[in-house]
């Protein structure tokens, strides 16, 4: 690693897979060494052109905890294969800008959460899917484990299963926590994450939703997996409905910042409010049939349904919930 922050070695052509990391040592060290396998094993790409590819670590803590770490770790490798850089600015948001600005000279960028391990070729499949779609970004799948069997509450309502679809498939929204972009294209159509939503979330949701309102294009990669260690702290009824409040205000959030003309915006906090307004009354109803039926499944989504209905609505009239809010 070099004496400054950030990347070095071969840049236009390069890819990025960045790391973005607040207090995780613990998930860095599951994390890194499966990450750095995947890009020292990236040889040629068509043409028979070398690619090359960088760790980077992105430190979001003002204490820049990670850096020994990091550094440590980078000085078992060849160099120029792990880099570490520290971003201050509290927000996931300004650590995703980071993000692209050290991408500045690079092709491409995958974003991938701290926590999260990649399935064996996990690079490999977002790139094949970008060469040959040409696509702006491409979206793979989050499979969740746990740290301990979650609760009667938790399983029922299954929370942490999330979608899966065809490869290729078009998508309008994603996260940021499997994500690959093809940075001229971003470049293009002049994105970054807006950083009013670092401590709310949401600005990966903005970020994807005007990716595809100005034209790019992106698509899922089925086989492109990730797992997600799903910590004790998460496995509560406490933290679920929390995240259900904060994705529904933040979702209200991006559909008025996606409309910058005072009528469509209007009609935008109309439909905030009438989503929210319903997601409330079918919650409490679904919640209600639970209850007389003794369906825990039932009762589970109910109360979330109402908490994201909450938040919708609290969020088509302004309210920021900030859940990342620091101490």
């Amino acid at each position: 690693m070099s004496e400054h922050d950030g990347l070095d070695g071969p840049g236009p052509g390069g890819i990025v897979i960045a790391v973005l990391t607040y207090r995780r040592a613990e998930d860095l060290k599951l994390a890194l060494p499966r990450l750095a396998a995947q890009a020292q094993s990236l040889d040629t790409i068509g043409g028979g052109h070398q690619l090359h590819a960088t760790v980077l670590v992105i430190d979001n803590d003002p204490a820049a905890s990670a850096r020994t770490a990091v550094e440590d770790f980078a000085r078992t490798l060849p160099p120029g294969l792990i880099a570490y850089v520290h971003e201050p600015k509290p927000g996931i948001a300004a650590a995703r800008n980071k993000a692209l600005t050290e991408s500045s000279t690079r092709d491409l960028l995958v974003f991938i959460d701290d926590d999260e391990i990649p399935s064996e070729r996990w690079l490999a499949q977002l790139l094949d899917l970008q060469r040959s779609s040409g696509a702006a970004a491409v979206v793979g799948p989050v499979i969740s484990e746990y740290e301990h069997e979650p609760d009667a509450w938790i399983s029922a309502g299954r929370f942490f299963q999330r979608r899966r679809l065809a490869t290729g498939t078009p998508l309008t929204i994603a996260a940021t926590n499997n994500l690959l972009l093809h940075l001229p294209q971003i470049r293009d159509l002049k994105l970054e994450f807006d950083e009013r939503f670092g401590l709310s979330g949401g600005s990966d949701t903005l970020f994807t939703r005007q990716l595809v309102k100005r034209g790019g294009t992106m698509l899922w990669c089925d086989e492109a997996v990730v797992v997600d260690r799903v910590p004790a702290g998460r496995l509560t009824r406490d933290w679920v409905l929390r995240r259900a409040l904060r994705s529904g205000n933040s979702a209200a959030r991006v559909s008025l910042e996606l409309e910058q003309k005072a009528g469509p915006r209007l009609a935008a906090r109309g439909s905030s409010l009438a989503s929210g307004v319903v997601r409330l009354a079918g919650g409490s109803a679904q919640l209600t049939a639970g209850l007389v039926t003794r369906s825990a499944a039932h009762q589970a989504r109910g109360l979330r349904t109402v908490a994201r209905g909450l938040g919708m609505a609290s969020g088509a009239f302004g309210y920021v919930y900030k859940e990342y809010r620091r101490k």
